[in-house]
This record gives C-alpha cells, structure tokens and sequence, in this order.
C-alpha cells in the first residue's frame, strides 16, 4: 500500500478522484500521470501545463492557501509537501479532506518513490512505471557527461535581502550535486539559511548559480552578485533544478546540457 513522507497509508482509489494540488511540480506530475481531469483545484503558482489548467480553480498560494474556497471544492484528496506548504494549513486540510496526501522528496532518487506514491495511489501504475524508465535514462545520461568533468563547489542562491542559500540536504542540492556541483555551505543550522557575503565557506565557491525562481533575479541581479561574488555567475532555470516529479527528467537532462556548455 503506497505511504506517504508522514508514513500515512494511502489505499488505491475507486472511483473518479477530485484532486487540488498545492505544489506546482505536483500539479504537473498529477497531469503527467493522466489525471488532469480529476484536478479541481491548484495554487496560483501551479502553472505547467499551462492549457490543461486553464479551468481549474485556484486556492490561493502554496503557503496561502485559502481553506473556504479548497473546501467548497470537496476535493477526495489534497496532495501537499512538507517545505512547500505550511503545517498548520496542512493539519486544517486533513479536518475535512478524506485523503491528504504529504511528500517530502530530498534526493534526485526520491522521484521514483513519488511517481510509486502518486501512480499507486489513483492507480496509474503503467504511467508512473513510464515515468520512472525515462526519469532513470536521463539520470543515466547526466552521471555519464558529470563523470569526464572535475567536480566544483558552487553557491545557488534562492533569496535576496536577506540572501538566502540551501543546505547539502536539501532536493536542490541533490539535483546540482547530480551534475558535478556542490552546494557551500557544507552546513548549517537551516535548510534554507541566510548567509552575509563576507562569510568564510564563501572562499571555496567556484562558481556562482544564479536561479530563475524563487526569487526572479533579473540582469541588474547578476551583476550585482558577480560584483559580490567575485566568481563567474550563471543564469539558471530554477525550475529544472528545484521541480521534482516529472519535471526532474526535463531537470537532469537541461543539468547535463547546461554542465557541457559551461566545461
């Protein structure tokens, strides 16, 4: 029986689910698998793929969510993740939703657990067996072009005033870690800390990985961290490094192209 990241059973479903999804890269696994016609509900962020989502309704943000307008949608299920969604919302949710679904991917290998989860769940196990062959290509792929390449060290920031950061353990790690790139700082007492541009670890970044989202730093940005820095900076799409489900075949394969052409 499928478990979830609270190591809560979740049985196959019978019947037509009505799923809201309340993280974007769930939102596209859930339509990878087939089942964009059970989603009634999205966040504002849940955006891929953009022409099947058209109709759903929205719920508010990730960690918004707007509790009156989710339970006027009676969904079956609510697939939520621990980092995306705040716990209290979450706790609400689970008052009146039959099936609260909570994942917690931290690792590239995570993924296949998750189209496991998600396809035992509405019984969809030929597309999530489908999903897996093509995310373990690509994984195949990427190890293949990381390993002719000398590892670095890298800075991938997520936030600006004030600048934040991830820790090694985090599923954005994992992806940059994949092609041959290490996340600094080596530790910390957040998963997403803060960090000052004078701190010490900062002598060992090699380069610096200037993302797409959370925060959209612009070009104005990137000058402003090379000036800080004092490292190349690279523009990259957060969303092939930080959207896990169907999205992370897409991720490993862009992380590969992106690790060639940077050589």
């Amino acid at each position: 029986m499928p478990v979830d990241a609270l190591g809560r059973e979740h049985p196959p479903y019978d019947g037509a689910p009505r799923i809201v999804s309340l993280v974007p890269s769930l939102t596209e696994l859930v339509c990878d698998l087939g089942l964009a016609d059970c989603l009634v509900g999205r966040t504002g962020f849940c955006v891929h793929p953009k022409e099947k989502l058209r109709r759903v309704p929205k719920v508010g943000g990730t960690k918004d969510v707007k509790l009156d307008v989710l339970r006027q949608l009676a969904p079956s299920h609510v697939i939520a993740d621990i980092d995306e969604n705040r716990r209290k919302a979450v706790e609400a949710i689970m008052e009146f939703v039959p099936h609260v679904v909570v994942v917690h991917p931290q690792t590239v290998a995570d993924n296949l657990a998750l189209y496991a989860l998600i396809g035992g769940i509405f019984r969809r196990g030929g597309e999530a067996a489908r999903l897996a062959a093509e995310f373990s290509t690509a994984r195949e792929e990427l190890a293949a072009v990381s390993a002719t390449l000398p590892r670095e060290a890298v800075l991938y920031p997520i936030w600006r005033e004030p600048w934040m950061t991830v820790r090694c353990d985090t599923y954005i790690s994992s992806m940059l870690a994949a092609a041959g790139w290490d996340t600094l700082p080596a530790e910390a007492p957040a998963r997403f800390p803060q960090f000052a541009w004078d701190a010490p670890w900062l002598n060992g970044v090699a380069r610096v990985l200037l993302p797409s989202e959370p925060y959209a730093f612009s070009a104005r940005d990137m000058a402003e961290v090379a000036a800080l820095a004092q490292r190349p900076v690279t523009r990259i799409d957060g969303e092939m490094v930080s959207w896990y489900g169907s999205r992370a075949i897409a991720g490993l394969r862009y992380l590969a192209e992106l690790r060639q052409q940077l050589a």
